[in-house]
Formats: C-alpha cells, sequence, structure tokens
C-alpha cells in the first residue's frame, strides 16, 4: 500500500487530483476547523469544495490583468453560466456589493495566429469578479452547482492568457467603479468565519504548484500529444463522448479504437431495458452534481414551478440545490415508508410537487427507497421522479424504467482514477415528460465538457465493467469481517440492510452490491482507532480502483451533526469505498484496523 502524507493528493503526485490525503481522525477535525496546520499542507481538494490552484492562479492573473486591488474571481466555462452565478448571488448581497458584481469574458483572440488545436478547443473562460468579501457567496453557487471550469481548463488558458491569446470579449466589462465592500451573508446555520456550508476556503494567494503536480501535467501532455499528435482532433473527441454517452446507455461493453474510427456505427440493444434508447437520451457534464443541476432546471421549464422532493438522506448538495434554485422543497429524510405513507398523504390533500429526487442507494447509510412505489405515486399524482444511480452503478441495477431521469457522477466508480471530474444524465424516452424535457434541455443544456476531460473519462472508462466486479467480490470480503467484530455496532450495505428488497427488485442478473459500506462502532475511540491504524488512502470521494476511507459524516456535515443525527446518521460513522486491491491483501488491512479498535477499547 502507497503512504499518504497529510495534504497530498490522491492519487499520490497527481495534478488533476480529486481526493486529498486526510490520514488521520484529527487531520479531519482541523480541516473542517479551518486550522492553518492542515489547510496550509493541502495541495489538492475535491474540486467542487477547494478550488484547484491552476483556478485560482489563472483567476488571480485575470485580476491582476483586468481587476482592481480587493478583488476576487471565480472562473466559468461560458457567459451564461457566467451570469447564473450573478444572478444568484446579487439577492444574498447588500444593494451596495451587489452592484460591483460583474463579468469579464474571455475567448481566443480571432486576429492572431492560432494553431488548428487551438481553434477546435475553442477555449473560453468567463470571471465573475466580486470584493473579497463576497467570495463566500460566490462558492455556494460553485460548490452547489459544479459549473466551474475544471483545473485542464485552467492551465490551457493560462498559457494562452499569458501568450495574450486569450482576450476579453467585444463589450465585456473589465474594471469596477468602487472599491469592495463588507458583504451581507446568509444565513449563518452551517457557515463558519472564513468558509461557506462549513467548506474551509482556500488562502487567497497560494503558493506555486508543488514539483509533483508540475510533472503530471507534463504526463498528461504527452499523452495528449502522443496519442492524438500536435493537435488534438475536434472529431476524435466528439467519438469519445459518443463512447461515453454509449457506455452510460448500456450499449457499448467492448473495447474501441477511437483513432481509427471517429465515427461508431449506429447505437443498437442496451442493458437498460429501454428499447426506444438513443444516444441523443444521454448527456454529459463537467460534474455529476452538475447533471442534478440542469435535470432540475430543466424540469422547472418543462413543467409549472412548484417544490420538489427530496426523498432519503440526502447528499449534501443534492438538498441545496433543491432549497436555494426554484420554489424550494420538501424533506423526506429517512426514505422509509412511514415518510412515502406521509407523502400520499400530502398529496391526497391536494398539494402537488414538481419532482421527487432520490439516490438508489442513498449516501452514507446505504439504504434503498421504494422505487415502484414512488413510480406508481409519482404517475398517480404527476410528479417526476429522478434517480441517483452513482453508488449502485448502471453495471450492478438498472433503474431507469422506473425513473424519468437518471443522473450519476462520473467522477466515481466510472472513472475510478481519482484524475478527472464528470457527469451523466439520461432521459426515459418513456417518460411522460419526455417531450417536454428534451425541450427545455435544447435551451438549458450548454456542452461545458473540457475535451481533454473527455479524453481521460473515456479512457478510464474503458474497463468500467470488469472493475465493478471485482470490487463486489471485495465490499462482500470487508464485511463478512466486519460483521464478526466485538467492536462494531451497525454496518451498513445494501445486501444486509433492511431495504435489500427495494435494491433486489432492480438488481441486474449478474449484478452485485456496488464498492461502498458504512460502519458504525460502539465507542468513538474505536472508529478513530480504526480509522488511524487503516493502511489505505484516506480521504473525500468514493468510487476509487483504490480502496478509500473517509469519517464522511465529519466531512459532509460537520456544521449539522445534531441534524444529521436526526436521521439515523452517526457522527461517528466511517465510510469505506472499496478498490481493486488483492481481496486478501484488503482482509488484512481490515482485521489490523480492528485490531487498533479492540486496543483502544482496552485503554
Amino acid at each position: 500500500m502507497p503512504s499518504f502524507d497529510l495534504g497530498g493528493s490522491i492519487p499520490p503526485d497527481t495534478a488533476h487530483a480529486v481526493s486529498v490525503s486526510l490520514p488521520e481522525w484529527r487531520h479531519n477535525v482541523g480541516y473542517e476547523e479551518g486550522e492553518a496546520w492542515v489547510v496550509d499542507r493541502m495541495t489538492t481538494g475535491y474540486p467542487r469544495f477547494f478550488v484547484h490552484r491552476s483556478i485560482e492562479a489563472l483567476a488571480q492573473a485575470i485580476i491582476a490583468k483586468y481587476g482592481q486591488d480587493g478583488q476576487r474571481a471565480l472562473l466559468f466555462p461560458t457567459p451564461k453560466v457566467a451570469r447564473s452565478c450573478l444572478d444568484f448571488m446579487r439577492p444574498l448581497l447588500s444593494p451596495d456589493v451587489a452592484q460591483k458584481l460583474y463579468a469579464i469574458d474571455l475567448a481566443l483572440d480571432s486576429t492572431k495566429h492560432a494553431s488548428p488545436r487551438l481553434v477546435s478547443l475553442a477555449p473560453t473562460v468567463s470571471a465573475v469578479v466580486f470584493p473579497a468579501a463576497a467570495f463566500p457567496v460566490a462558492k455556494q453557487y460553485w460548490q452547489h452547482t459544479g459549473d466551474g471550469i475544471s483545473s485542464r481548463r485552467a492551465e490551457f488558458c493560462q498559457s494562452l492568457l499569458s501568450e495574450n491569446l486569450l482576450v476579453p470579449r467585444t463589450g465585456s466589462q473589465t474594471s469596477a467603479k468602487t472599491p469592495p465592500a463588507k458583504v451581507l451573508r446568509g444565513p449563518k446555520r452551517y457557515q463558519r468565519q472564513g468558509s461557506i456550508d462549513g467548506i474551509p476556503s482556500i488562502p487567497t494567494k497560494p503558493p506555486s504548484p508543488p514539483a509533483e503536480v508540475v510533472l503530471e501535467a507534463q504526463e498528461s501532455t504527452r499523452f495528449l500529444e502522443e496519442r492524438f499528435g500536435r493537435n488534438l482532433d475536434v472529431s476524435l473527441v466528439e467519438a469519445a463522448k459518443s463512447a461515453i454517452r454509449r457506455r452510460i446507455a448500456g450499449s457499448l461493453t467492448h473495447e474501441i479504437d477511437l483513432e481509427n474510427s471517429h465515427a461508431l456505427p449506429n447505437m443498437s440493444a442496451n442493458t437498460r431495458g429501454i428499447v426506444s434508447l438513443k444516444e441523443d437520451d444521454v448527456y454529459l457534464f463537467p460534474a455529476g452534481m452538475n447533471a442534478i443541476f440542469n435535470i432540475h432546471k430543466a424540469l422547472l421549464k418543462a413543467r409549472e414551478p412548484l417544490k420538489s422532493i427530496n426523498f432519503g438522506f440526502p447528499y449534501v448538495d443534492t438538498l441545496k440545490i433543491l432549497q436555494k434554485f426554484g420554489p424550494g422543497c420538501e424533506f423526506f429524510g429517512n426514505g422509509s415508508e412511514e415518510d412515502l405513507d406521509d407523502l400520499e398523504k400530502r398529496l391526497q390533500n391536494g398539494e402537488r410537487y414538481l419532482a421527487l429526487f432520490c439516490e438508489f442507494p442513498g449516501n452514507p447509510l446505504l439504504s434503498c427507497p421504494n422505487l415502484q412505489r414512488i413510480r406508481s405515486l409519482a404517475d398517480q399524482y404527476d410528479f417526476a421522479v429522478v434517480v441517483d444511480e452513482t453508488i449502485g452503478t448502471f453495471a450492478n441495477i438498472n433503474v431507469l424504467h422506473v425513473a424519468d431521469a437518471v443522473v450519476s457522477s462520473l467522477t466515481k466508480i466510472f472513472s475510478g482514477d481519482c484524475n478527472v471530474m464528470g457527469g451523466g444524465l439520461v432521459l426515459n424516452p418513456q417518460s411522460k415528460y419526455y417531450d417536454g424535457l428534451q425541450r427545455a434541455m435544447e435551451e438549458v443544456f450548454e456542452d461545458t465538457y473540457w475535451p481533454e476531460d473527455v479524453v481521460f473519462m473515456e479512457r478510464n472508462s474503458r474497463d468500467f465493467m470488469t472493475r465493478i466486479d471485482r470490487i463486489n467480490v471485495n465490499s462482500e470480503a470487508i464485511c463478512d469481517i466486519l460483521l464478526t467484530s466485538e467492536v462494531v455496532k451497525n454496518i451498513y450495505y445494501p445486501k444486509y440492510n433492511p431495504s435489500r428488497p427495494h435494491y433486489d427488485a432492480c438488481r441486474l442478473p449478474n449484478g452485485g452490491y456496488g464498492g461502498l459500506l458504512s460502519v458504525v462502532f460502539k465507542e468513538k475511540r474505536q472508529a478513530m482507532a480504526f480509522y488511524d491504524a487503516l493502511e489505505i488512502a484516506k480521504g473525500p470521494s468514493l468510487g476509487t480502483n483504490f480502496t478509500l476511507c473517509s469519517p464522511y459524516v465529519l466531512l459532509a456535515h460537520y456544521q449539522e451533526l445534531d441534524w444529521a443525527a436526526e436521521y439515523g446518521v452517526d457522527p461517528d460513522l466511517v465510510r469505506i469505498s472499496v478498490g481493486l486491491e488483492e481481496t486478501e491483501v484488503l482482509r488484512g488491512v481490515v482485521v489490523k484496523a480492528l485490531e487498533a479498535a479492540a486496543a483502544a477499547t482496552a485503554t
């Protein structure tokens, strides 16, 4: 097992890593408290929570060139997205601060010589500029929506900016008229100084990228040039997108040679069980949360704007999107039959809803809602059903036939390599909302997925189906050990969850129970000892090809632990995302950590 130092990237020496090493329990607490001894050592972090150093460097360069002292910026891929961020921010700020917000839209200078590669990539970036004190409000939009630019786009655009090839579009504002003022922050329930929703902000001026970041960036460039030649062919990128969409649709299960075949044959059968499913029914996004954000926007356009339903204990930003964008939502945090009884009574009394959003299984308790009953209620009372299948994965389960739309974070096991972000959305062509959603998506959808990220996602996902099989086996092996331990209080895994019948109703004939499990110990000191002794990667995210562990509730709900506990989510829960290691090696690692937990009990 590799060693991981505090604050190092996971995987090690990876410029565009999706996770960061927090190897001891106290490191996670220090991170959540914003303590410098932890935060200052972080070379990276999960991209929606931690603004990558290359992105922050580009933002500072844009401010230095076109802005004023005391300003900061967050970067987005297009002017449309930047305006959406501005629209979100202004109502949350005092009028004098809100009037100081503006956007700088940068694009390739068409009057200068540009190589075919530059022209084909069509690089753009829009900087939302604001007084530095308004950063926490801007960060809300960045974190919740997944609309921000990727670190690879930032690196590419940084080089263009330095060569004066990336310039403001005609009419783009490039300076503010007044100095920054104090920001009026929104509700403080989940905030603390220097953070938003419990996520520490990064230093205003980050240090230079470490040597391993520069090395990985050089390797990334070499990979692209060796594979595609000096110019990244746009038609090749489109073929890569097509391959990803087909894998998500369940129609492409074999290796393909994109270099020698830019056009794929017509899509035929798929494992989703929907005969009329087409490649065009699958949409790609730069992050999984961005897929959720966009289907929510599409539903608001396609139907009468109404409250939505968040059913089951949610991933944090799904709930935030439904609460902060649009008419709001009703939250049924247990996702139980009793919650469905409550919902049904509300529907019978005339309450109407836009859509029900749920995860299958949920994170971190791995319970599954009764999708068949939800589908029946949706048909009877006219609301859409959106299912997040990230944890179950379409290699193990099929939920499209009971959903109007299915979303997934491709960042997780679909990629596996923990070095690129992505999200997918599938519209069910048999849904009664299908035509309206298609029309709405024509207006809502912007293809902002950066070509280099597409290339890495396509390459990473080629062996997705075979990796799942091994991960299923490893997960059950770890569960077998935990189930017999005297220090374990509860284990959460779809196979052993009371809601297993709901999972099995959607499980594919050869499907397993997935690669995510959670464990709660009898005492907090046992959980801490187990975590500290576990000789694997430890940090945020899941679905990696290597086993990855985190005290998930501390990281996701540090400012609302009592609230989470109301729904049965223990603050000391340890979540394990199981990887591809040799089964016996993993078993040994877990046994050793359990021995440490038992020793903690004795002392």
